[in-house]
């Protein structure tokens, strides 16, 4: 601990952004680095707890606390203050195979298990995690490191989001020969086409994908298991097989009106915005450009939408919640550690308040319906205000309040209301056993009903955050390293 009283001394003091009305003239990261003296002060807060909650990583009351990848906070936030930037690197890699994505899209559930953060803001862990490897890869201090032997295994790796990606990363770097399958055309899963760049830029995953394929990794893309190749195909020409496909099969509404044009899935609608961003040859079939946007769904997709929405020039957004507004401080029953629920105002609403002088958020809000104009193309959209009902078990439905109708004008509908599992081409006709669309595999274990046949990440889980995803990725590439030889070195 480097400064004993440096919690009481300094305040907590984040990433600066740009303005927002200029961010929106481009696709470019909308976060500013932190200055090194300020980012100094920032590890100085940090109380080096004789319990540091921050990276316990466990699940209370159904929600995350604590980093789930056991990052070695406080160490890292010493050597920082101390300027030991290449050990806070060494520190912080133990544990992260890709801190360059979860400083920038993480929630930061160990900011919300941070010990100041009883009675004062959190220690600024996130944007210090950033800083550290930004600084790694500007001074050059991370470099292709492929193993020096080869174990002459083979494992094929489903998917390269950040479990797939983590898996491969680990086995190679214990020496088998590792070959990742991706469906689409380039290479990151969600990284790549589910978050958007201005969030996270493309040149950052491209870069990780680069020092992987450098050091042995081997990538096939435009490739999807279950349709172009089947799982018996990969078992049979591999020694191990780890499934990291993600959980990417979309809700979808069941309403009136639905069939008509111009309401698409968010995912879809991000994707192609993505590759229209990417790919000069590409031309997106949705654009939001001049029209009334509604975005159904009150999540970060929903607001990623949004932050898209606005940069393709629309006339107005306007996204959904069924909820109500989050409090501005937590409540008796959201104690520390658990991650706080309260209300804040992310990048893409920021955009939006400065565009069109308001939040676009609408609470309590139940669509009812959708309507068409005689082309067959959404014209408006139908909701009616709702109140929360929670019960004593803390189930909880919602109780539409008559009187509260309305018809909102709308030329393009976003449908982002979470995802429901693994996608049917793995699931069907494979024999891998499965429940509620996640394939069954035991946590810490991680092997399906198929010998040598591994799970981790979304596709086990089901939708959760990328520190989850990068934490089974690692611990299902361990329990595969052990079945290959028997036992294993990996974390």
């Amino acid at each position: 601990m480097g400064k004993a009283t440096g919690f009481m001394e300094y305040e907590r003091k984040t990433a600066s952004e740009r303005d927002p009305l200029t961010r929106l003239r481009d696709w470019n990261e909308y976060q500013l680095p932190l200055p090194e003296d300020e980012l100094k002060k920032q590890g100085a807060r940090c109380m080096d707890c004789g319990t540091p909650f921050c990276h316990t990583g466990i699940p209370i009351n159904g929600t995350d606390s604590g980093c789930p990848l056991y990052n070695l906070i406080p160490e890292w936030n010493d050597l920082v203050y101390r300027g030991r930037w290449k050990e806070a690197l060494d520190r912080l890699l133990k544990t992260n195979n890709f801190p360059e994505f979860t400083g920038r899209v993480c929630p930061a559930p160990c900011e919300g298990a941070c010990t100041v953060a009883i009675h004062d803001p959190a220690v600024a862990i996130k944007n210090i995690e950033r800083e550290i490897i930004d600084r790694g890869f500007a001074e050059g201090w991370i470099v292709p490191s492929p193993p020096k032997t080869r174990t002459g295994k083979t494992v094929a790796v489903v998917g390269s989001g950040p479990a797939g990606l983590a898996a491969a990363d680990q086995l190679n770097k214990a020496g088998h020969s590792v070959t990742i399958y991706e469906r689409d055309d380039r290479i990151g899963g969600l990284l790549m086409y589910g978050i958007p760049n201005m969030k996270l830029e493309k040149r950052l995953v491209e870069r990780r994908v680069d020092l992987l394929k450098e050091e042995g990794v081997h990538f096939i893309t435009g490739t999807e298991i279950g349709k172009d190749v089947t799982l018996d195909q990969l078992r049979d020409e591999f020694d191990a097989v780890i499934l990291c496909a993600g959980a990417q099969k979309h809700r979808d509404l069941a309403l009136e009106g639905r069939n008509l044009e111009e309401i698409h899935l968010a995912m879809k609608y991000l994707t192609e915005s993505t590759k229209d961003l990417l790919d000069p040859a590409f031309e997106t079939s949705i654009s939001a450009e001049g029209k009334d946007v509604i975005v159904i769904g009150g999540g970060d997709t929903g607001a990623d939408c949004v932050a898209t929405a606005l940069r393709q020039r629309c006339k107005s957004v306007v996204q959904f919640g069924r909820h109500p507004k989050l409090p501005d401080t937590r409540e008796e029953n959201n104690p520390w550690p658990e991650q706080p629920f309260v209300f804040t105002l992310d990048y893409a609403y920021e955009e939006a308040k400065a565009r069109f002088g308001k939040d676009p958020r609408q609470y309590s809000i139940i669509t009812k319906k959708l309507v068409g104009d005689e082309n067959g193309k959404v014209k408006e959209l139908h909701t009616v205000e709702a109140e929360k009902i929670i019960r004593e078990d803390g189930s909880y439905s919602f109780r539409e309040l008559p009187g509260t109708e309305k018809v909102w004008p709308t030329q393009l509908v976003l449908v982002a209301i979470g995802f429901e599992g693994t996608e049917d081409a793995l699931l069907q006709n494979s024999g891998l056993d499965h429940q509620n669309r996640r394939v069954k595999a035991e946590y810490g274990e991680y092997m399906t009903n198929f010998d040598g046949v591994f799970a981790a990440g979304d596709v086990r889980r089901g939708q959760s955050l990328i520190v989850w995803a990068i934490h089974e990725g690692r611990e299902a590439a361990r329990e595969c390293d052990r079945y290959l030889m028997g036992e294993t070195d990996l974390p």
